[in-house]
């Protein structure tokens, strides 16, 4: 059961990612033009606010679904037995991570979009991947102490490929706050946008894939080398494969102009790329379960303690 509900509060984490990115594609995020309350006078959008307003509406509303995975996951690692601590920890990060974004999401709407807090938005959603990722890893494994399969500069090496993913997607919310989908109609012009070039912002977005895409790659020949674990390896590869697939998208997405379609396999595909590099390190290191032994003394109690 902790597999499972560890999985589903993966997969939400990541779907919202991908409808909080439909919200902008849509024009639709002054859709509720007020937060909590979706305007002054109303909890839910009205009539009047149309299309924007029902999709900004249910975004917010996925995150009360969001919401119930993480507490399903939290609940199933608090009632499996022998209850595993470090589970519970990692589920309760999860929570206020997902309590955190839904701040952030409302001061984004209260500063009409400001493009540094839409960025905030999108980094903050990562960090949830990567905590639900973490803790549905964690559930497969024991709590022993972790040991490295490789050498430590190896280990090493792969959360550098896991820093520069993570720079690459930064670089990705920067091209959004300058790029051609403010998150309104584009007659609205009171939206701010990053006051730097668009066609800069996007060359460094690329040079930062190509050192990822080059990077990968070497990580690939060096588990190679040092003969790292089969699900090392296969990973790093999977890595490799997902970064010139996102490449190709980005490439297209550019030059035609960046459809709403495409921009949201973007981002889609942005959150999987920082799953497969997290997933990277993690399979470098093992964990052993922790078994009670069966000729253990049974704790004390008050009435054996008296005896």
């Amino acid at each position: 059961m902790v597999r499972r509900a560890t999985f589903a509060a993966l997969v939400m984490s990541v779907v919202i990612v991908v409808t909080g990115g439909a919200v902008r594609l849509t024009a639709s995020g002054l859709g509720c033009t007020t937060w909590p309350r979706c305007t002054d006078e109303s909890l839910t959008p009205t009539a009047e606010m149309g299309f924007h307003g029902v999709v900004e509406f249910t975004n917010r509303m996925l995150t009360y679904v969001l919401s119930a995975a993480v507490g399903w996951a939290i609940l199933a690692a608090r009632c499996h037995r022998p209850w595993r601590h470090s589970m519970t920890k990692l589920g309760w990060a999860q929570f206020w991570l997902v309590m955190s974004n839904a701040v952030l999401g409302g001061i984004t709407v209260l500063t009409g979009l400001n493009p540094y807090t839409v960025a905030l938005h999108m980094i903050a959603a990562m960090a949830l991947v990567w905590v639900a990722l973490l803790m549905w890893e964690r559930s497969k494994e024991g709590d022993g102490p972790a040991r490295l399969s490789v050498a430590r500069p190896i280990h090493q090496l792969s959360y550098v490929l896991v820093t520069v993913i993570g720079l690459l997607v930064a670089a990705g919310t920067l091209v959004t706050g300058a790029g051609h989908h403010p998150g309104t109609p584009k007659d609205n012009k009171i939206v701010p946008r990053i006051p730097i070039d668009y066609d800069r912002l996007a060359q460094f977005h690329a040079d930062f894939a190509f050192v990822s895409v080059g990077l990968a790659i070497a990580v690939i020949f060096v588990f190679a080398a040092v003969k790292a674990p089969q699900p090392a390896r296969a990973r790093a590869k999977e890595l490799l494969a997902v970064l010139l697939l996102q490449g190709v998208l980005g490439f297209i997405q550019y030059f035609t102009d960046a459809p709403e379609l495409m921009v949201g396999l973007h981002m889609l595909l942005a959150a999987l790329t920082w799953i497969a590099a997290l997933r990277v390190p993690l399979a470098l290191r093992t964990r052993e379960a922790v078994e009670t032994p069966v000729d253990a003394p049974a704790p004390r109690t008050p009435e054996t303690a008296t005896a």
